[in-house]
């Protein structure tokens, strides 16, 4: 499927000092150098952020710098051509190409789902690892004056991506997702104390 890439890299990280997460090393390589290699097939690479060593990467920031996700992703949507739209957290070192493409394949339904997003190894919506269909993404932002993507892409609903984790990864890093397709459950919808 057609799609284009939009990578947020702009965060203050104010849990790390203010240092620049998405540039820190993995592996002799940043962590936004690895997740712009995850999707290979884009159309554009979007990065919201400020100006890195991405060869062909489209960069832009929000307004203001710092913002948060929600303007950060309408900066970044700016830019995008393509019906599909992968977006994508600067700081995921460990997702593959092959993650983008089972959440293309999730997504592509007969019931035309908005989008589809990876579930952690607990169950919970991963909102910036997801792709989303373009149109979807600019209707969600019409209206929305919240600063949450949860509150934003959570109605949305879209399938989630459950992808089994390998020993002693942590909730934000995966294997190749299974085959396992199912709408993503809202924070409203689980039973208390777990997911549903």
């Amino acid at each position: 499927m057609r799609h284009d890439a939009i990578i947020l890299a702009g965060g203050a990280a104010t849990r790390m000092g203010g240092r620049d997460k998405p540039g820190l090393l993995v592996g002799g390589r940043s962590m936004v150098e690895r997740v712009a290699a995850a999707v290979p097939q884009a159309e554009r690479l979007v990065v919201v952020g400020p100006p890195r060593d991405l060869p062909g990467a489209l960069f832009t920031r929000e307004d203001p710098p710092g913002g948060g996700p929600v303007p950060a992703l309408r900066a970044g949507l700016a830019l995008a051509a393509a019906p599909w739209v992968a977006l994508l957290a600067g700081d995921l070192p460990l997702l593959l190409p092959e993650h983008v493409i089972a959440l293309l394949d999730a997504a592509d339904t007969p019931e035309r789902a908005a989008g589809a997003v990876l579930l952690d190894d607990g169950g919970r919506e991963q909102w910036l690892a997801g792709v989303w269909r373009t149109a979807a993404l600019r209707a969600a932002l019409e209206d929305y004056g919240g600063r949450s993507l949860h509150g934003l892409l959570a109605p949305s609903t879209p399938y989630g991506c459950a992808c089994p984790a390998r020993p002693g990864s942590t909730a934000t890093q995966w294997t190749i997702c299974g085959a396992s397709r199912r709408p993503a459950t809202t924070r409203t919808d689980r039973p208390k104390g777990g997911v549903a």
